[in-house]
């Protein structure tokens, strides 16, 4: 009996010795090194590639794509818009239409988007291109072709008080070229194009208190509402709370084409 027992407790201090080293070695280590190997490598990416404004506030990130609207869900016309969203732009619920390419529904939808974005930019409506149409895969698109954005540069010049030649000079400089030249197709971050946007234009008016940024933003929303010119909103609110929880050590920027 006591050697049964003895037998039994060697084999539970084993099997407890190599819980205790695969915790160590996978629950600790294993972690750290990659968090080490993320932060030395590319620490603006494993940061959440995030995007602050002149004043290091955090306005968003370059992978997640903001609804620019304002309370009631009607797109701002002092920025520039991005693709449809069947997730809202919603950071944690990405999704998209699920409708085939001969729903009726979808098609409906096309039209009445179509007829919208005609009348919104004042266009004809077979000038909207097809990406201001559909909704991307993931509902967190943030680019938008460039046909799509010199259509739009018009509005948000009137808008804003600028003339259409400095908005369509700085939506080139938003262009970005297929990957290596090779894989995808140019487009233009949404996000980075507006931020950029406001800085032209802060740069420009009168120097004035800053909107305080918000010390707890919603738990969920499924939009992110840029609520007053010049200032881009977080994305859901998860975009600040990790900025808070997770700060480097230093600034990490998105190196963009955008000024």
């Amino acid at each position: 009996m006591r050697r049964l027992t003895r037998r039994l407790l060697a084999e539970a201090w084993s099997g407890l010795r190599i819980m205790l080293i695969c915790t160590v070695l996978l629950g600790i280590a294993y972690p750290l090194v990659v968090l080490g190997i993320g932060q030395f490598a590319l620490p603006e990416q494993a940061t959440g590639s995030l995007l602050r404004d002149e004043a290091g506030a955090v306005r968003g990130s370059s992978l997640i794509g903001q609804d620019f609207a304002d309370a009631d869900g009607d797109p701002l016309p002092q920025y520039f818009q991005p693709r449809p969203s069947a997730a809202g732009y919603d950071a944690a619920a990405s999704l998209g239409s699920n409708l085939g390419s001969e729903s009726a529904a979808l098609a409906a939808q096309i039209e009445e988007r179509r007829t919208q974005l005609a009348a919104f930019n004042g266009v004809a409506p077979e000038a909207v291109p097809p990406d201001a149409l559909t909704a991307s895969g993931s509902g967190l698109d943030p680019h938008i072709s460039p046909a799509y954005a010199r259509l739009q540069a018009a509005r948000v010049a009137e808008t804003r008080g600028l003339s259409l030649d400095e908005v369509e000079r700085l939506v080139e400089r938003c262009t970005s070229g297929p990957d290596l030249g090779l894989w995808g197709e140019a487009r233009v971050n949404v996000v980075e194009l507006n931020l950029a946007l406001d800085g032209r234009v802060a740069a420009r008016a009168p120097r004035r208190s800053a909107a305080p940024t918000p010390k707890r933003p919603p738990a969920r929303s499924s939009r992110s509402v840029a609520s007053e010119p010049g200032l881009l909103t977080n994305v859901n609110g998860w975009v600040e709370w990790f900025s808070q929880v997770h700060r480097p050590a230093r600034d990490h920027r998105r190196s963009s084409p955008c000024p």
